[in-house]
């Protein structure tokens, strides 16, 4: 009867340390990410402006100011990505390329 009850320990042990998110909090997060990105870009590309920074130096730039940023939200996040996003790819990619503004 003891491996039974331990099975069932194990099995009740593995289901409670499955992550669930809420939608709305995880919804929420992801706004977090998107507002920071957008203000730190505009805020890259008036320093960038100000510096005169074009071409090569100001995309760089940017993906520096970006770099950063991610590194600023993962710290914000006490380095536990994991308790409040789904995947380290939310913080670190999610809007990178959206502050790009493209000129034909």
């Amino acid at each position: 009867m003891a491996g039974h009850n331990e099975s069932e320990q194990k099995s009740s042990d593995a289901v409670n340390d499955l992550q669930t998110f809420r939608a709305e909090n995880l919804q929420s997060n992801m706004k977090v990410i998107y507002y920071s990105r957008t203000f730190l870009s505009i805020i890259g590309g008036v320093i960038a402006g100000i510096l005169g920074f074009t071409g090569l130096t100001g995309f760089v730039f940017y993906f520096l100011v970006m770099a950063i940023t991610s590194v600023a939200l993962i710290a914000k996040a006490k380095f536990s990505i994991h308790t409040y996003f789904d995947s380290w790819n939310r913080v670190v990619f999610d809007g990178f390329l959206g502050g790009l503004m493209w000129q034909n």
